[in-house]
């Protein structure tokens, strides 16, 4: 990916870009078929972002994402933070 995404996204959402380096990472092999990794990843995102999810909401995320096939990549991510 193009370090002026990375800038981009730092700049509209305020999250250091280590931070997002660090999730993608973490992201590499993770199981997203299995429910508590997918919640997880919803709550490092949101302790990232600084934006509280709740119960509910993670709920219909992880619905999307484990029973719904939704996929989940650094594109989704990023727009999950760019909601602020």
């Amino acid at each position: 990916m193009n370090n002026d995404f990375f800038k981009n996204v730092e700049k509209k959402t305020g999250v250091n870009m280590k931070d997002i380096f660090d999730l993608a990472n973490s992201l590499q092999g993770a199981n997203f078929q299995d429910e508590r990794t997918v919640r997880s990843v919803i709550r490092r995102v949101s302790q990232i972002a600084n934006k509280p999810v709740s119960r509910q909401l993670e709920d219909k995320i992880v619905q999307s994402i484990v029973r719904d096939g939704q996929k989940l990549d650094f594109n989704t991510i990023a727009k999950m933070l760019n909601k602020r």
